[in-house]
């Protein structure tokens, strides 16, 4: 066997050393992975193309309070004309598109090119993944559905309303915007794990949210014309946007959008079933998405 000559015998440095800087632990990698996550929502530090759309729909969310306030001022109005908490059930085709566009870039490419633990210098746990993940997209969308009730609000004082009964309401706005947020983004992120494909989360968000409101609006359509009322209540369990407009008609003072007006909502007694409903999605989504990750190996 033959020996290379000396002189073809190279070192090469190729400038690797130790790290001495400071170490820190998994709750800054989780807290890195939500700040990015939450950031890449509405494109900041991605590319030009990726910020067109969140922020296209963010301003379609925003407009129409714009448009509430200024005519609010202008006709010295004594109240508004849109409740707080009825905002974000008429505008749910723009939150269900930002959802839809959003949950899949969040965790898509995550999924495909399986490239998440070369981000950090030390591994994260499967829990910190989901966490920093589920707490991101839950953010992004109360940021969506938070700032047109801040407008709102800031018109009404603009306009000399009642400053008790507007910040009470702002508030009730606010409980009832959190919990569609962490429900919204619960659902969106397990139907955009299912698969490693962009364009089928996306899919897969819209079918589930567009397929069970229309199911349950044509449902309760029919039971009200067949004067069945009691019936409606029962069958808003099973729509996220409804399971909302419950609870929040239960509990939160707000008018339901149900067929048939008042009278129809849920009352305290089917208000406790909706909470429970949404609260069991929000604990069933956690546990499918951490399902999920431990099955590909996060």
């Amino acid at each position: 066997m033959s020996t290379p000559a000396p002189e073809t015998t190279q070192i090469h440095n190729i400038g690797y050393r130790n790290y001495d800087g400071p170490r820190f632990g998994r709750a800054y990698a989780r807290r890195a992975l939500f700040s990015q996550s939450l950031r890449g929502s509405y494109g900041l530090g991605r590319s030009a193309k990726s910020k067109v759309l969140p922020m296209i729909l963010f301003t379609v969310m925003c407009v129409p309070a714009l448009i509430i306030v200024a005519v609010a001022v202008t006709m010295k109005s004594k109240d508004l004309p849109v409740d707080y908490t009825r905002y974000a059930i008429i505008m749910q085709a723009v939150i269900g598109l930002f959802l839809a566009s959003q949950a899949p870039q969040s965790v898509s490419r995550d999924l495909r090119f399986k490239t998440v633990p070369l981000y950090f210098s030390r591994p994260i746990e499967r829990v910190d993944y989901v966490l920093a993940k589920y707490g991101a997209m839950a953010s992004a969308l109360f940021i969506l559905t938070a700032i047109p009730l801040l407008i709102l609000w800031i018109g009404s004082l603009l306009a000399k309303m009642n400053f008790a009964d507007q910040t009470q309401e702002f508030g009730q706005g606010l409980v009832s915007v959190a919990l569609l947020s962490v429900l919204f983004g619960g659902i969106g992120l397990v139907m955009a794990a299912l698969t490693p494909r962009r364009g089928f989360g996306v899919a897969a968000v819209i079918a589930t949210l567009v397929i069970s409101y229309g199911a349950v609006s044509t449902l309760q359509g029919i039971a009200h014309s067949t004067d069945n009322s009691d019936v409606i209540q029962w069958l808003g369990l099973f729509s996220p946007i409804t399971l909302i407009d419950g609870v929040q008609t239960a509990f939160l003072g707000a008018s339901t959008s149900f067929p048939g007006g008042e009278g129809v909502g849920p009352g305290a007694g089917a208000g406790v079933v909706y909470l429970l409903v949404v609260l069991a999605l929000i604990a069933g989504s956690y546990g499918v998405l951490m399902r999920r990750y431990r099955k590909v190996g996060l």
